[in-house]
């Protein structure tokens, strides 16, 4: 897989650009500001619909412009694919597949895999477990798309439910009626306990999947100094397996026992969205423990590890580096670019060409305000 052309208007500081693409190496420079990284934010954003950087996608839209458009045309086991997707904020965001609507936004993900290691990314160790959550549902949907369904079926329930606990809260603290019509709860309980089961079961599985391949990765970028783990750790205990029907059950009999501690708080207390991906290296765990380097290391052992599982399926990402040889010594540089260098499409972004190693040799392109241009 790789990506042929990207055509970028009124999105982040670019008001219309093309860039031609080849498989192999794009070394793209530019100094900081410029929008390097903006470009490769929205190849990010094809991928996943999101962005790395920001939570909305009212930041994209280029300032005094009503919306933003990415087009991709992507080269997939020998037939090229394009994507269209309109950034409204505001309102609901359009896409299509080969120039035809699709009913829905998520329907054009898996046309584009990527997986794109950035600065950011330093949260996967040091952040909140929101961050590592998000990380395994990206992965969990770039292997699978049909999880893209799972997660927005299971987001649309605990925002309903959560809906319905605050205001059963609110009454309580006014001094309202103590009895409120909490009837529809039970009904949300079941739609929870079955996305949630659904989702849960395929971050267990992804979990089991990725453990070999994030000490792997680990071992190669820190040089065998000590090993990396990953476990799951959910609200309903350890020793879970994949096992819908089990977990479903777990859940339903999780959420009667929190109800009265949800009411009292206004929340969802029980459920996928609380739970939490422990690393370990060695035998501590790397949050709270690990050094600035060792967190750099393990992050970026994530992501390799994400990329080579997703190669084990026999899905061949693009890879994408984000400023990121900058924030390395030059022993994990080497070690980096000799894990890298095989994929079928790599960009890189940098500030300083000389800080990509040598043996990443590619097409360069420079970036200056609102323009791309390939120079090499």
């Amino acid at each position: 897989m790789h990506v042929r052309r990207v055509e970028l208007t009124d999105f982040r500081s670019y008001e219309r650009i093309s860039v031609d693409l080849d498989p192999g190496v794009a070394v793209i420079v530019g100094r900081n500001g410029m929008g390097k990284t903006n470009l490769v934010e929205a190849l990010g954003y094809v991928a996943t619909l999101t962005s790395h950087r920001v939570a909305t996608d009212a930041p994209l839209v280029r300032a005094g412009a009503a919306s933003a458009v990415i087009r991709c045309a992507i080269v997939h086991d020998g037939r090229e694919l394009l994507v269209e997707l309109e950034l409204v904020p505001g309102k609901a965001n359009r896409a299509r597949l080969n120039r035809s609507p699709v009913r829905r936004p998520r329907e054009v993900i898996g046309a584009l895999r990527t997986v794109l290691f950035a600065p950011e990314d330093l949260e996967l160790v040091r952040g909140e477990p929101a961050e590592r959550r998000r990380y395994l549902d990206d992965l969990l949907v770039a292997r699978l798309p049909r999880y893209a369904g799972v997660r927005a079926d299971y987001d649309r329930v605990i925002k309903q439910r959560n809906a319905l606990l605050r205001t059963a809260y609110l009454t309580r603290k006014v001094g309202g009626t103590k009895g409120q019509d909490l009837s529809t709860l039970a009904v949300w309980d079941q739609h929870l306990a079955r996305h949630g089961a659904e989702l849960l079961a395929g971050r267990i599985e992804l979990v089991a999947a990725l453990g070999p391949h994030v000490t792997k990765a680990y071992d190669a970028v820190a040089a065998g100094r000590t090993s990396a783990s990953v476990a799951y750790q959910s609200r309903l205990g350890d020793g879970l397996t994949p096992d819908r029907a089990a977990l479903e059950e777990a859940l339903l009999a999780a959420l009667n026992e929190r109800r009265t501690a949800e009411i009292e708080r206004g929340t969802t207390l029980v459920g996928p969205h609380r739970d939490d991906l422990l690393l370990g290296l060695g035998e501590l765990p790397a949050k709270g423990y690990a050094s600035h380097g060792e967190s750099w290391s393990l992050a970026l052992a994530l992501r390799l590890a994400a990329y080579d599982l997703l190669r084990t399926d026999g899905i061949e990402p693009v890879l994408i580096l984000d400023d990121v040889f900058a924030e390395l010594d030059a022993g994990r540089r080497d070690r980096l670019a000799g894990l890298v260098s095989g994929a079928t499409q790599l960009l890189v972004t940098c500030a300083v060409a000389e800080d990509v190693p040598s043996t990443l040799r590619g097409a360069r392109y420079d970036v200056t305000p609102g323009a791309v241009t390939r120079v090499e």
